[in-house]
């Protein structure tokens, strides 16, 4: 547009560019001229306007919400879908109770593993139908002490072997994996044992790896006073704790597979009881042998 002047000559007006450099003395800069509509965003275009972020045009797009709610629904429901299969074959929310010990618990149950004899009350407390956390109950099967027996007696082991310059670390990989083997063979043949004699009892394949995991007390205790006393030290200790586990599997074991009329203390009758008894016998008897068997190359 062109404006007339006092001499009657059209003029035309000032117009910057963006990006020329503004001088300040300029009058002509006072008012800004928005007639043009230049900077005003095209009709529906949201965030096309240069102030705009990037992001802006993909979050208020309904087909990308959509997209993202999809998407986030569908991750929820492969979480679900992975926690419910992996606690069919781990049961996590389980093994939380067989780790829920304290300092008093484990001190308890450490003596009634070597000192068996006085303990008179064998039963496991329930509540409401299930069984008190083993914090609560000396007598509730717990996986705290079998794993850190487990993990002593690997150290021990090498200990031992190190003081008799046998040590490398491919023979106490030997060591601990063959402990663990002849573990999982003691659970499966128990398994397999109380299928075949039709045991109706609450023992849980945990319960049994626990029971069986207890055997590492007396194995350290046995390896430890062989180091420190030679080979008389380790038989006597030995003995000892193999008695003990013994007495404390069988105490432990009647309530779980004899019928309840052996758990009250009256007689065993019937060809079904007997072989539980049997059983709860051979299951007690093959500790000791374990005890010797993974042990006694350790002592010289």
């Amino acid at each position: 547009m062109e404006y007339p002047n006092q001499s009657g000559s059209r003029q035309q007006p000032n117009v910057r560019m963006r990006g020329t450099p503004v001088d300040p003395s300029d009058p002509s800069l006072l008012f800004d001229d928005t007639s043009a509509g230049g900077n005003k965003p095209e009709h529906g275009g949201v965030g096309k306007g240069p102030d705009v972020y990037p992001g802006q045009a993909l979050l208020s797009d309904p087909m990308s919400n959509l997209a993202m709610a999809y998407g986030s629904s569908l991750a929820s429901h492969g979480k679900e879908m992975m926690d419910k299969n992996l606690d069919r074959f781990i049961p996590i929310s389980k093994l939380k109770y067989y780790f829920a010990v304290d300092t008093v618990y484990v001190g308890k149950k450490l003596g009634l593993l070597v000192f068996p004899y006085m303990h008179d009350n064998w039963e496991v407390s329930y509540q409401q139908d299930t069984p008190v956390a083993p914090r609560f109950d000396i007598n509730a099967p717990d996986l705290y002490i079998p794993v850190m027996g487990f993990i002593t007696y690997i150290l021990v082991a090498g200990l031992a072997l190190g003081t008799q310059n046998r040590f490398s670390p491919e023979i106490l990989g030997i060591q601990a994996s063959s402990a663990l083997v002849w573990l999982i063979i003691e659970v499966l043949a128990v398994l397999l044992s109380l299928y075949l004699v039709t045991v109706n009892t609450d023992l849980t394949t945990i319960d049994l790896v626990a029971f069986s995991g207890y055997k590492y007390v007396g194995m350290i205790v046995g390896v430890i006073a062989g180091l420190l006393f030679g080979r008389m030290g380790y038989y006597l200790s030995l003995l000892w704790c193999c008695v003990s586990i013994f007495v404390f599997t069988i105490r432990t074991l009647r309530l779980k597979i004899l019928s309840e009329a052996a758990a009250e203390g009256r007689l065993v009758r019937g060809a079904k009881n007997q072989l539980r008894m049997y059983l709860t016998m051979a299951i007690a008897a093959a500790q000791p042998i374990f005890m010797y068997w993974l042990t006694f190359h350790l002592v010289r």
